[in-house]
């Protein structure tokens, strides 16, 4: 790097005051022979990792840490920083006649620069553990200054934050400051990459095969959504994002696997709002032999599990709320839920009926959908909001079902379950369809609506089709969605604070 690079400025971009002072500094640094920008250090401790091994009474021991800058105290000949590394912050001394010219350069560093630390680890008079820095090397310079967060630990123990990095907007959109200023996010991503591997063990222990499953695909389904479109140029041909991995997983059971599950991307082009992002993870899995009351056991203890891992107990506080996962769950059938919480018995009524209860219940049902659509908006308003602990709703109508197999028992309805936790679905499943004659007459009325306007219907798909008419076996199918359960295990209000990188709109 030399002064020439340095001096080139992008256009569009003004610099502050601060940032054309960390230019100079960077310069200055490459005047003395510093390289600003490192290739590697040979890091053998963490901060956390130090505290935990200190002993006032052992030998010294000697440490390299590694970490950006949070704070920095100068006196004359002796300066203090705190380093934060990924495991937490811990306080570096820095001396002149220990560190020569490097003491000289650590007067052009500022919060925000990444540095290495040789030196050995000791108490200070005040009594806390730091480290005696012998050898300093600079490792990033930053060029931006950090949002400024101040803190202090109360008489109590307790961490008080002064002006926090807290615009959710620019939380999001600068993902990569927030999880330096604000080190506790990291926490709920480290949850949440526990969450996913606890699912990808408890499957994988059971002897189901994980699989991959296309994402680019000529014909969408497995859920009513509206899919993203894009071109491939080679084929000249529109491909859809896939919104679920239904229909190519259950392909798989035609063909002999006895259980496959995916954890996948999946992409439906819907809205935003505080529990839908476009691009969201789902787990889903497949059983053959098996029905969906085996699976609501399966799912309990699925969660269940999940929960324990993560957080060390089945009882998670969400919001103001304390949700508890303990086995066995509440169960009731969706009609009966409605009638619980509206007064209203929905069963065998028509179209016109039902619009007129949606009427008296003061919902507004578009006129395009049909009587699965009502039944669903009704029980999404008056029901859904109020199921906080735990509760699988079984036997849905069949007109909200179409993948779903015909109940053994209750003309009309259909195997179908959801989990709903703290008012949200977490989780569908079914005895899946394995009637391809059915199937398809179910693809043909979702056809209709289409017709009608429902651009969320699904579409008919012949390849699937051809897959069942081969011979699938009984089914229990699973979804469970990720960043949701995520949101529930974090105790976070919003689908964003659980994705690292959220949708957002363009910057101006």
């Amino acid at each position: 790097m030399n002064s020439e690079t340095i001096n080139t400025e992008q256009d569009h971009q003004e610099l502050n005051d601060q940032m054309l002072r960390r230019r100079d500094e960077l310069q200055k640094l490459i005047e003395m022979n510093i390289n600003p920008y490192a290739y590697e250090f040979p890091r053998t401790a963490f901060s956390q990792d130090i505290f935990r091994s200190f002993d006032d009474s052992a030998p010294p021991q000697t440490v390299a840490v590694a970490g950006r800058i949070m704070s920095i105290r100068r006196m004359g000949k002796a300066s203090f920083c705190h380093i934060q590394d990924s495991k937490g912050k811990i306080q570096i001394y820095l001396k002149k006649d220990d560190l020569g010219k490097m003491y000289d350069a650590f007067k052009l560093m500022d919060i925000g620069d990444i540095i290495g630390v040789h030196g050995f680890v000791f108490r200070t008079k005040m009594g806390e553990i730091s480290v005696h820095a012998q050898r300093l090397e600079l490792l990033a310079k930053s060029l931006r200054p950090l949002p400024v967060v101040k803190e202090k630990i109360d008489e109590h123990g307790n961490r008080i934050v002064y002006d926090p990095f807290s615009d959710k907007e620019l939380r999001y959109r600068q993902r990569y400051v927030d999880l330096i200023v604000n080190p506790e996010v990291r926490q709920v991503f480290i949850k949440r990459a526990k969450i996913i591997s606890t699912i990808r063990k408890f499957c994988d222990e059971r002897g189901y095969l994980e699989v991959e499953t296309p994402v680019l695909q000529p014909l969408y389904g497995g859920a009513s959504a509206r899919p993203f479109i894009t071109h491939h140029n080679a084929l000249d041909i529109d491909l859809y994002l896939r919104i679920a991995d239904e229909l190519y997983l259950k392909r798989l059971i035609v063909g002999g696997f006895d259980g496959v599950y995916e954890i996948s991307k999946d992409f439906r082009n819907e809205g935003m709002d505080r529990t839908h992002n476009p691009e969201f993870t789902m787990m889903e899995i497949y059983v053959a032999y098996k029905d969906y009351m085996w699976m609501m056991t399966f799912v309990e203890e699925l969660l269940s599990t999940v929960a324990n891992e993560v957080n060390g107990t089945m009882k998670v506080t969400v919001g103001s709320n304390e949700v508890d996962f303990t086995p066995p769950w509440r169960r009731l059938t969706m009609y009966d839920a409605i009638r619980e919480f509206t007064g209203k018995s929905l069963e065998g009524k028509n179209e016109k009926e039902l619009r007129e209860i949606a009427d008296e219940l003061g919902l507004e049902v578009d006129q395009t959908v049909g009587i699965g659509a009502i039944i669903d908006e009704i029980f999404s308003e008056k029901v859904e909001p109020f199921l906080i602990q735990p509760t699988i709703i079984t036997d849905y109508p069949i007109e909200m079902s179409p993948l779903a197999k015909k109940h053994r028992f209750k003309p009309g309805l259909v195997e179908r379950f959801e989990v709903i936790v703290n008012g949200k679905e977490l989780c569908n499943a079914f005895s899946e369809l394995n009637d391809p004659l059915d199937q398809r007459a179910r693809f043909e009325e979702q056809m209709k609506l289409r017709a009608r306007g429902d651009e969320e219907a699904h579409v008919l798909d012949e390849d699937y089709l051809r897959a069942l008419e081969y011979g699938m076996p009984p089914t229990a199918g699973l979804g469970i969605g990720i960043d949701r359960l995520t949101m529930i295990l974090t105790n976070q209000e919003s689908i964003r604070d659980v994705i690292l990188f959220p949708q957002m709109k363009p910057e101006r």
